[in-house]
């Protein structure tokens, strides 16, 4: 029986990423073991950060060649865009719309890709 799920980023850049995500998320993991993992609680979901061993950093290959997306549901789109352009990683590209809402995308130290989203107002 599961009991839990975790999205986890593997960073040789450890120290880097975890920074880069405690000033995004404005707060510091819950756990954290220093060089070795951090965790943050996002809105229900569980964020693992970890450092591989030497031994195994082969297979991790490089993130920017991964189909997955962290999408982070942002209350303001722009103040989003803000925060990250603040700690020096601007979006790319322009806010692109859909009938879900707005959205734009944005990469990690290590080259993940976020999707910042803004949902649709109901009417």
């Amino acid at each position: 029986m599961v009991t839990a799920a975790f999205v986890t980023i593997a960073s040789v850049n450890f120290d880097v990423v975890v920074d880069f995500y405690t000033q995004f998320l404005g707060s510091a993991p819950d756990r954290y073991v220093p060089t070795v993992y951090a965790e943050f609680s996002i809105a229900g979901l569980q964020l693992g950060i970890f450092c591989p061993k030497s031994t195994n950093r082969d297979e991790f290959g490089h993130p920017s060649q991964s189909g997955m997306s962290i999408c982070l549901e942002v209350a303001n789109l722009e103040d989003s865009i803000d925060k990250l352009s603040q700690i020096g990683y601007s979006p790319c590209g322009k806010i692109t719309t859909a009938s879900h809402g707005r959205e734009i995308y944005a990469y990690d130290p290590d080259g993940n890709r976020l999707i910042l989203h803004q949902a649709a107002k109901i009417t």
